[in-house]
This record gives structure tokens, C-alpha cells and sequence, in this order.
């Protein structure tokens, strides 16, 4: 049991330490101004040893809006932490403890421990604050793995917004296990993680089309603006698959080189097909409804109007961009299900012996949670996907302007569809109709996109609007 010395007082604060430190770190959602942070909740794990306090802060930003609540994990340490100094938030003086050392817990190795040994057993943790309508309880999930012990930890780099911590395990008798890697969400929002519900019903269903889900971490927090409790998820465990590289890499090289594509865009197709039929089984669909073309239509427009303010140039193509986007007025909407969300080549790993896994379910990054977790149309991941092959082509052209990879994309493209059709069947002239003007859509969002981040980017999706609304037959 943690020991919590109350009426300790602490100088700097933790608050204070916490406002001073977050808005250099990278998943920080409010850049360009300082937080203003008070306590919604959190919780408490054991050091065994009894020598490191920690505790995560559940700190609402009200100075965002609406508020944002971010998860800060704290160790708390009596000297310095070896090779920790890029976590290193500063030092407080506690008056009965003394010096404590304030960790990023992540980057803690006793840290990474106890979170894991929490999921994996599906223990309680401790609330941190009595009162505070705060609580955390895992949930380990039978993959064989429960007994399982940390022996060594490290952070992913390069994330953005949220903080991956890779483990190396032994199993009960001590002998290595496979490792694992947990995701600790930064960002918390009110509702269950996308990534954490639907990679775990895969797993649930025996698909190895997905790392293994091994447990995760939830709980519930004060709501920021008061009258009551929000819940969401922590931390979410999964298998870790080392060693190997994601399908953008792979395909960079293919269409640098011109090398074929086809016969691995066809099997990515059937496995993207064989995660759909999953899903379906096991989480089931709904029928869509007049409202969900509306809210289709609008969504798009709204995307058509962002790109012509980013890129005034598409102005021009009103007309066509108009009668495209009319189609889904008329075309049959099939079930709603849930799906990737955010599919391309960058969230499939090529595995050996083993073939394309897909991983990070939780949707579009930019859409609020409450839009990400509801059902949604196949034919979305289906022109995400599309989308990756043209932009393989047009990165590599990009770097080198020689190579012109154009056939290569359209012959990807071509395949992985095909792939698809051998196990959900061929796509009807509704759901191909239904598909280019997602595709549509989706060049639209990177039209904002590469005028925000990279301008000389802007030839890739201008030029697949041009193409989906001139290629023959388009409606």
C-alpha cells in the first residue's frame, strides 16, 4: 500500500511543475499557450521496493476549449534516475521526504512495470485522491501472458500524441517471453478508445490480422465542466512485433524501383476484407438511415469548402466536385460497421511468415471521439487505402522527379480492390460509385492537410481530385 503523507506540503507544486513542463511535450494539444490546469482525478500504483512514489494526474486544461483532460503519470524518486534525464520534470522539496526527483513515468522503469503487471493480472489500482470520483480498473485479457513480468522497458519515439512504452517480459519460470508494447493515452475523452474496443474483439475472434490485445487500463474522471463522472481508457497492451516494417516502407521501395506490386496489394485487399467480416460477426452493424446521408453529404461539403480556402485553385471545379459528391443522394448505403477508420500504408506491418497486420484502430485523428467510435462504410478504409498507393507514386516522384510511378499506383490500386472482391465479393455500381467519392473526400481533407504542413506536398492530392473526377465513367 502506497503511503500518502497528508497536510506534506511541496514546493514547487505538482501542478505547477506539471504546467511549467507540458507544453514542451509533443502530444500537448493547446501549442501556443501555457496550460491552466486543475485536478479531475487520478490513481496510484505500489513500488514493490517500496522506494518509488506514483501517481498519475488526471488535469483538465480549462483554458482550452472545450477543456482538454490529459493523463500526466508522475514518478516520484530519492535520487536521480540513471539515464533519465530527458524525463526529468525538476526536483520538489517534500517536507517530511525531502528531495524527490519528478519523473515522466513512462520513461520510468518501475513505472512501466507496475502498469503492466496491473493490466495483465486485471488488478485495481488505488485512487489517488479520495473523493475525487476517480478510480482505474484493468482488465487483462487470457492470451497466456498474465504471469508475465517486466525485465526491461523503453519509450517508442516520435509519437505525437500519445506515449508507447516497449517491454520485454519473462514469463513465471523466468525463461524470455514475447514482448509487449502498452499505449498510454495523453489525451482523455469521454467514451471507450475505437483502438482498444475493435482490436480487441479481433483478438477475441482469433484474427491474427491484428497484434494480439493483451489488456487494458480504464477509468473514470470529474467532468471538466462539473455535473458528474466521464470514463474512458488509460492504457491499452498488445502484442509487439519487432523487427519488422510498415507496408509504406515496403511499397516506397517497390515503386521507386518499379518493381510489381499487384500480388501484395491483392493480399492486402483479401486481409482488409477478412478484418471487415470480423468486425461484422462480432460487433456487429446497422442499417443506415436518411440521417446518415445527410450527415455524409454535409461532411463532405465541408471538407470541398476547407480545400478551396487552402487551395483557391479547385474553385474551378465546383461543378464537378458538386455532382460527385450528389451521387451519394441516390446511391444504395450499405450497413454501417465498425472499421479502421484511418487505413493506410503506414498502419500495416509486413510480417514474415506471416503476411499484413494491421494495427492502430483508433480512427482519423481530428474527428472527435464521440464521431471515431460510431459505426461507418467499408468503402471509408477501402479509399483511405487507395489513397496510400497514390501517394507512394507521388512521393517518390517528389524525390526524384525521373520516376513516374503513376501505372505502378493505378496497378496497386486495381489489385488491392480485386484482393478485396475474392472475400467480401465484387463491388456493386453503388459501393464503386460510393468508394470514389470517399476517395474524394478523403483528397480533400489532404488538400488542408499539405497546405498546412507541407505546401510542396499539394501536386499528390490535387492531382487525384483531377483524376477521380475525369476518369471515365466517373458519375
Amino acid at each position: 500500500m502506497s503511503i500518502v503523507y497528508k497536510g506534506a506540503t511541496l514546493v514547487p507544486g505538482k501542478i505547477d511543475m506539471v504546467t511549467d513542463w507540458m507544453p514542451h511535450q509533443r502530444w500537448y494539444a493547446g501549442k501556443g499557450h501555457v496550460p491552466t490546469l486543475h485536478r479531475v482525478g487520478g490513481y496510484r500504483f505500489d513500488d514493490p521496493d517500496g522506494e518509488v512514489g506514483m501517481e498519475t494526474l488526471l488535469l483538465a486544461d480549462t483554458d482550452s476549449t472545450p477543456p482538454v483532460v490529459y493523463q500526466v503519470p508522475l514518478t516520484y524518486r530519492p535520487a536521480a534516475l540513471e539515464g533519465g534525464e530527458k524525463a526529468l520534470l525538476g526536483t520538489m522539496e517534500h517536507s517530511v521526504l525531502g528531495t524527490r526527483w519528478v519523473y515522466d513515468a513512462p520513461h520510468d522503469p518501475v513505472y512501466a512495470a507496475a502498469l503492466v503487471r496491473t493490466i495483465l493480472a486485471g488488478q485495481a489500482s488505488e485512487d489517488a485522491q479520495a473523493g475525487s470520483g476517480s478510480n482505474a480498473r484493468a482488465v487483462g485479457t487470457a492470451t497466456g501472458v498474465e504471469h508475465s513480468t517486466v525485465v526491461s522497458s523503453a519509450v517508442l519515439s516520435g509519437e505525437q500524441s500519445n506515449t508507447s512504452i516497449i517491454c520485454h517480459l519473462e514469463d513465471g519460470d523466468g525463461d524470455p517471453a514475447p514482448p509487449l508494447i502498452v499505449k498510454v493515452f495523453r489525451t482523455l475523452q469521454h467514451g471507450d478508445n475505437p483502438d482498444v474496443i475493435v482490436q480487441s474483439a479481433l483478438t477475441r475472434a482469433g484474427s491474427d490480422r491484428v497484434p494480439a490485445a493483451l489488456g487494458h487500463l480504464a477509468g473514470s474522471w470529474d467532468a471538466p465542466a462539473g455535473g458528474g463522472s466521464e470514463y474512458g481508457h488509460f492504457a491499452f497492451a498488445q502484442e509487439f512485433i519487432p523487427g519488422v516494417e510498415d507496408a509504406w516502407r515496403v511499397a516506397l521501395v517497390a515503386a521507386a524501383s518499379g518493381t510489381d506490386f499487384t500480388e501484395r496489394a491483392r493480399d492486402l485487399g483479401v486481409v482488409t476484407a477478412q478484418i471487415h467480416s470480423t468486425l461484422l460477426t462480432t460487433l456487429g452493424s446497422e442499417d443506415a438511415t436518411p440521417e446518415t446521408r445527410r450527415r455524409l453529404g454535409d461532411s463532405m461539403r465541408e471538407r470541398y469548402a476547407a480545400a478551396v480556402a487552402a487551395a483557391p485553385a479547385l474553385a474551378e471545379r465546383e461543378a464537378d466536385v458538386t455532382r460527385l459528391l450528389e451521387t451519394i443522394s441516390h446511391v444504395r448505403l450499405p450497413a454501417l460497421q465498425r472499421i479502421h477508420g484511418d487505413y493506410h500504408l503506414g498502419q500495416v506491418l509486413d510480417v514474415p511468415e506471416r503476411g499484413w497486420v494491421a494495427l492502430d484502430f483508433e480512427g482519423e485523428p481530428l474527428r472527435p471521439l464521440a464521431e471515431r467510435v460510431l459505426p461507418d462504410l467499408t468503402q471509408r478504409d477501402l479509399a483511405g487505402m487507395l489513397r496510400s498507393f497514390d501517394y507512394a507514386a507521388g512521393s517518390v516522384h517528389l524525390a526524384d522527379s525521373s520516376i513516374d510511378a503513376t501505372s505502378w499506383a493505378a496497378d496497386c490500386r486495381q489489385a488491392f480492390i480485386a484482393g478485396y472482391a475474392e472475400i467480401a465479393g465484387p463491388l456493386d455500381t453503388d459501393s464503386t460509385t460510393l468508394t470514389r467519392a470517399l476517395e474524394l473526400d478523403k483528397a480533400l481533407y489532404e488538400v488542408v492537410y499539405e497546405a498546412r504542413n507541407r505546401p510542396t506536398w499539394l501536386p499528390i492530392p490535387l492531382g487525384a481530385i483531377d483524376r477521380l473526377l475525369d476518369e471515365e465513367g466517373a458519375p
